[in-house]
């Protein structure tokens, strides 16, 4: 009986380990080959059996769900960081699309899931980008650098187009920079007619 919570902890450790490892695995493959991956691969490179990757993720949706929400988390974070070390709002706003481009672009999963829907991204991309976007897009507009009719459903779209447009053209910086500087030159024209609405 004295042995017993000893006995489990390493079982607990292992555990751990092995959810861990079938995180990293995942996070991995789906940045390579998007959400149609087989979890199969993902258990092969994690280490693990089927069995115990189906104990910690009983579906497919659940492990994607753990992984997208980790990297929408981080992205969300580190976008807010870049976009806070200048206090000119333009410098801002493209120094927030830069960071974003420049990182979770290359994430084939992240961009599926941003792009999941016409009128914008996924639920949990919505619940950790938007307040970022929307603050980028107050500060710009106040500060007159930006439409006034734009709105931070437009910025979220621009931002799953730009990603699409990064994997298109295989990461080549000098393409997507050329279309993201392009985008928000035409976002910052304050005398053209005022934009469609949808």
């Amino acid at each position: 009986m004295v042995t017993e919570p000893s006995s489990r902890r390493p079982l607990r450790a292992d555990a751990e380990r092995n959810r861990a490892a079938i995180i990293e695995a995942a996070t991995e493959v789906l940045a390579e080959q998007g959400s149609a991956v087989d979890v199969r691969e993902i258990a092969q490179r994690s280490g693990v059996g089927m069995g115990t990757l189906y104990r910690h993720f009983p579906t497919k949706d659940d492990l994607l769900g753990t992984v997208l929400d980790r990297e929408f988390t981080a992205w969300a974070g580190a976008a807010r960081q870049a976009a806070d070390t200048t206090d000119d709002p333009r410098d801002a706003l493209e120094g927030f699309y830069e960071h974003a481009l420049a990182t979770q672009a290359y994430h084939r999963a992240v961009v599926e899931a941003y792009g999941d829907t016409w009128s914008g991204p996924a639920p949990d991309c919505t619940r950790l980008l938007y307040p970022v976007l929307d603050d980028l897009r107050a500060r710009a507009q106040d500060a007159g650098v930006l439409r006034a009719d734009v709105t931070t459903g437009d910025l979220a779209l621009l931002l799953a187009t730009l990603s699409h447009t990064v994997q298109l053209v295989a990461g080549s910086t000098g393409v997507w920079r050329r279309q993201l500087r392009i985008a928000l030159d035409g976002l910052g024209v304050l005398d053209g007619p005022p934009l469609p609405t949808s």
